[in-house]
């Protein structure tokens, strides 16, 4: 009898090690659009860019590259910041999007592409595409 029991103990330290590891390695991350989403935390999933132009044009054209890449599912101002704060999210290959816009100074806008798998790893190469590809779209409106 005490080695059943010790063996269920065993079982059981080893099932709460595990709940404890899948804890730890998919929980929340904060997103560029200021919520969170599940996620591998700690890992890089940002990329960042500055365009001489006002956030506008920027925000205008992070929704024109994410719509023609994928899907556009929400836009939105962020009022609780100190400077000008705009966000796109969408999906584009099955991963999920986020772009912050914000205003530097009056001539320079940041923009910063945040991107996470359906298992809540980073996809650094689609986020600079998806940057590159807003800085394409600004300099042909030029």
């Amino acid at each position: 009898m005490p080695d059943m029991l010790a063996y269920a103990l065993m079982k059981m330290k080893f099932v709460f090690a595990l709940a404890a590891l899948v804890l730890v390695v998919v929980s929340c991350v904060n997103t560029v659009s200021g919520h969170k989403a599940g996620g591998v935390p700690l890992i890089r999933d940002t990329m960042e860019g500055r365009y001489e132009r006002p956030p506008d044009q920027v925000f205008a054209a992070a929704k024109e590259v994410v719509a023609r890449l994928g899907v556009l599912s929400n836009e939105s101002t962020l009022y609780d910041q100190t400077n000008q704060v705009k966000t796109v999210e969408g999906k584009v290959n099955q991963r999920r999007v986020w772009v912050r816009i914000e205003a530097v100074d009056p001539k320079v806008t940041a923009v910063t592409v945040q991107t996470r798998t359906r298992g809540g790893g980073s996809d650094l190469d689609l986020a600079h595409e998806i940057e590159k590809e807003i800085g394409i779209d600004l300099a042909a409106r030029r």
